[in-house]
């Protein structure tokens, strides 16, 4: 079995978000010690830019006129694709930044598109997927920025009606207060955010690990 993981948060060693893939990953390890783990950091090493378009504009070149440059950013948009196709379970950290996903996320997602057999392909058909984000703030029901996540809803279309996933998401808000002075009034229910998430995210990990038994 293979789990593929996927961070994209810019925070490092504070990220709210791969620290709830960890618990993900550490209880399936937990209970699946041997099974593979494929990692990629979209933040810590972001794919080329240029990439994307490059490897549109291989697909369209006859492959024996292809450029170095097309050629390499073909493969790596396949190997991409690869990764998702291979999954048999998969687990994704990908927060929320500027009210979407953040320009590593998305450059992620052309390449894997641009690296399929056909842009309908479902390169995660039937694989359970644990989608974890994360916002600083709260985008709930009667908020100011209520409206304002253009996240989950993409990414729910992507992973999985686009790519076919059998999706859970696991959402924590307010991961910004006791940091944010703005936030301090919500200390208390960050903190019952956090704690429900953690919570999910072991359940997740014992349900990826569960799979195929």
């Amino acid at each position: 079995m293979t789990l593929l993981r996927i961070d994209s948060s810019i925070q490092g060693d504070n990220s709210a978000s791969s620290a709830l893939a960890d618990q993900v990953v550490d209880q399936f390890r937990n209970d699946r010690p041997d099974e593979t783990v494929v990692s990629r950091h979209l933040a810590q090493q972001p794919l080329p830019a240029d990439a994307w378009p490059t490897a549109i504009g291989a697909s369209f070149t006859p492959a024996e006129s292809r450029s170095p440059e097309q050629v390499a950013a073909l493969e790596l948009a396949q190997t991409i694709a690869g990764e998702l196709r291979s999954a048999d379970v998969a687990v994704l950290a990908l927060p929320l930044y500027n009210w979407g996903v953040s320009q590593h996320v998305k450059t992620w997602i052309d390449l894997a598109i641009a690296g399929a057999e056909s842009p309908a392909e479902k390169l995660l058909d039937g694989t359970p997927t644990v989608l974890l984000t994360t916002r600083g703030g709260s985008y709930a029901p009667g908020t100011p920025k209520e409206g304002w996540d253009h996240n989950i809803a993409y990414l729910q279309r992507v992973l999985a009606e686009v790519w076919g996933a059998d999706l859970t998401v696991i959402e924590r808000e307010l991961t910004l207060a006791g940091v944010n002075p703005a936030l301090d009034a919500f200390v208390e229910e960050a903190s019952l955010m956090k704690k429900t998430a953690e919570e999910a995210a072991v359940a997740a990990g014992r349900d990826l690990a569960g799979v195929g038994r």
